[in-house]
C-alpha cells in the first residue's frame, strides 16, 4: 500500500491527542461515504484507504494502548462496512454519528 500521509507516519501523527486523530480519521471516512452515495466507487476507496491509514497509524501510537479495543473495533467495522459483507450491520448514518463525536470533541 502506498503511504499518502508520509508527514504524519514519519512521527507527527503520535503529536496528536486521540480525539483528533480519531476525528481525522472521520473525516476520511465521511469522504468515503460521500463518493459512495455519489456512486463514484473509485474516490470512494481512496478515501477509504487513507483512513485505513490513519486508523493503522492510531493502533500503532504508544499512547493509544488503552484504547487499543475500541480502535481496533472501529477498524474492524470500517473494513466490514465499505470492503465487506456488513456482518455488523453497520450503516453510513451510525459511522458518521460514532465519528462525529470525535469531531465534536476535538473542537473543544
Amino acid at each position: 500500500m502506498i503511504i499518502q500521509h508520509k508527514e504524519l507516519a514519519a512521527g507527527r501523527w503520535d503529536e496528536f491527542r486521540l480525539i483528533e486523530q480519531m476525528a481525522h480519521v472521520g473525516s476520511e471516512v465521511e469522504r468515503a461515504l460521500n463518493w459512495k452515495a455519489k456512486n463514484n466507487p473509485q474516490r470512494s476507496d481512496k478515501a477509504f484507504d487513507r483512513a485505513l491509514e490513519l486508523l493503522d497509524l492510531t493502533l500503532d501510537c504508544p499512547r493509544n494502548r488503552p484504547r487499543l479495543k475500541e480502535i481496533a473495533r472501529a477498524r474492524e467495522v470500517c473494513v466490514d462496512f465499505f470492503r465487506g459483507k456488513n456482518e455488523f450491520v453497520s450503516s453510513g448514518d451510525s459511522l458518521r454519528k460514532y465519528f462525529l463525536q470525535f469531531a465534536c470533541a476535538a473542537r473543544r
